[in-house]
C-alpha cells in the first residue's frame, strides 16, 4: 500500500513523514522544502504478530509495510505548473490513497502560504488542483475516444459516455471519486488514473498545546467536510509525532499515557488507511518465520495463497485456519485443533481479517 502525503506547503507534511519513517526528510519553515518526493516504508504494528513471535520463537519477523511518499506542497496553480505542481501532480498518480495533511492551528511564527490557516479554503485549493488537473486529462482520453470512433469503433461507446459524465461533474468542480457509478462504469474505471479519484485521508495537523483538547473549531470544519465526501479524517499532532518517534518502545508507553493518548497517531492511520482501501491482513506462523500479509476484503482462499507464492494458488488444495482470537484463547495452535478450531477451507472460502493460516498444495 502507497500512501501519498500531500497539502498545502508548510502545514506540517515533512514532519509527519519524519515522525512515521525515521528517513529524515528535511524540513524548514518556508514553502517548497520538499523538492523531489521523499519516500519511506514503515512496518504497520501489529499485537497479533508480537503474540505469534511469542508461540514460536521465529528465525525471521516480518510485519506488513506501508509506502509513504511526501509529495512537496501543492499550491494554486498547480495544475498548470504553479511552484513545480505538474512534477508533483504527477506523483500523486502513482499512489494508492491521499493523505491530506491540513494545518488546525493558528501560529504566527509559522509562515502559511495563504497568510492563515483556513481547513476549508486550503482542501478546497488542493482538490480544485486535482479537479483542474483531470479535466485536461479527461479532455484527452475523451479526443482519443472520438478519434476512434470516427474510425468506425462503436465498442468505445460506453467509454464515451462515462468520460463525458466525469467531464461535466469536474466542470462543476466536482471531484471524481464524488459521482455515482453503475457497475459497468466501475468495471471501466480502473482504467482511467484520475488523481480526484483517489481515496483521501485528512490529516488534521493540531499544535502540541491542542493535544487532549475537545473544542478545536477547525479540526471539526475538517471532519464535517470528510463526512459529506465519505472520507476519514484523524487527529495528530505532526511535532508530538516527531518526538514519538525518537522514543524506545518503554518511554513510548509512558509518553502517550501523559499525554492521555491511548495509541499513536501513526497507529490511527494505518488502521484508517486500511479501512479506507478495504485492506485486510491474514497471518502465517511457524519456527522460520511469522509474517502479515495485506489483501483486499473478500479475496478467497486461493487469492490470499498467491499473495505469499503463484504456486501456492495455482496449487490450492485447501486453507487450515484458526481465527486469531480463537489462538490467543487456547494457548497454541495444537491446543485449538484439539478444540477443533482449526477448520479445513476450500477455494471459495473468503478470507477474514486476523485469520491464521497454513495453505496445502501441490503442483
Amino acid at each position: 500500500m502507497k500512501l501519498g502525503i500531500v497539502g498545502l506547503p508548510n502545514v506540517g507534511k515533512s514532519t509527519l513523514f519524519n515522525a512515521i519513517t525515521k528517513a529524515g526528510a528535511e524540513s524548514a519553515n518556508y514553502p517548497f522544502c520538499t523538492i523531489e518526493p521523499n519516500v519511506g516504508v514503515v512496518a504497520v504494528p501489529d499485537a497479533r504478530l508480537d503474540f505469534l513471535a511469542s508461540l514460536y520463537n521465529p528465525d525471521k519477523y516480518t510485519p506488513a509495510i506501508i509506502e509513504f511518499v511526501d509529495i512537496a506542497g501543492l499550491v494554486k496553480g498547480a495544475s498548470k505548473g504553479e511552484g513545480l505542481g505538474n512534477k508533483f501532480l504527477a506523483n500523486i498518480r502513482e499512489v494508492d490513497a491521499i493523505v491530506h495533511v491540513v494545518r488546525c492551528f493558528d501560529d504566527p511564527n509559522i509562515v502559511h502560504v495563504d497568510g492563515k490557516a483556513d481547513p476549508a479554503r486550503d482542501i478546497e485549493t488542493i482538490e480544485l488542483e486535482l479537479v483542474l488537473a483531470d479535466m485536461e486529462y479527461m479532455i484527452r482520453r475523451l479526443d482519443k475516444v472520438a478519434k476512434s470512433m470516427k474510425g468506425g469503433d462503436k465498442k468505445l461507446e460506453p467509454e464515451r459516455v462515462l468520460y463525458e459524465k466525469i467531464n461535466a461533474g469536474l466542470e462543476e468542480g466536482i471531484s471524481a471519486r464524488l459521482l455515482d457509478y453503475d457497475e459497468d462504469e466501475q468495471k471501466l474505471l480502473s482504467e482511467l488514473s484520475l488523481l480526484s479519484m483517489k481515496p483521501v485521508l485528512y490529516a488534521c495537523n493540531i499544535a502540541e498545546s491542542d493535544i487532549g483538547n475537545d473544542d478545536l473549531p477547525y479540526v471539526d470544519i475538517v471532519k464535517e467536510i470528510a463526512e459529506k465526501e465519505n472520507c476519514r479524517s484523524v487527529v495528530i499532532s505532526a511535532k508530538i509525532e516527531e518526538e514519538i518517534a525518537m522514543l524506545d518502545d518503554d518511554e513510548k508507553a509512558v509518553f502517550l499515557t501523559e499525554l492521555g493518548l491511548s495509541q499513536t497517531g501513526l497507529d490511527q492511520m494505518v488502521q484508517v488507511s486500511y479501512n479506507l482501501l478495504g485492506l485486510i491482513s491474514f497471518l502465517t506462523a511457524g519456527p522460520t518465520e511469522v509474517r502479515a500479509w495485506t489483501i483486499k476484503q473478500g479475496t478467497k482462499a486461493p487469492g490470499a495463497a498467491g499473495k505469499i507464492h503463484s504456486d501456492f494458488e495455482r496449487g490450492f488444495i485447501r486453507a487450515e485456519v484458526v481465527a486469531y482470537k480463537d489462538l490467543v484463547e487456547c494457548g497454541t495452535y495444537n491446543a485449538a485443533k484439539e478444540k477443533g478450531l482449526v477448520r479445513s477451507e476450500g477455494k471459495e472460502y473468503i478470507m477474514k481479517d486476523g485469520d491464521v493460516v497454513l495453505f496445502r498444495f501441490n503442483v
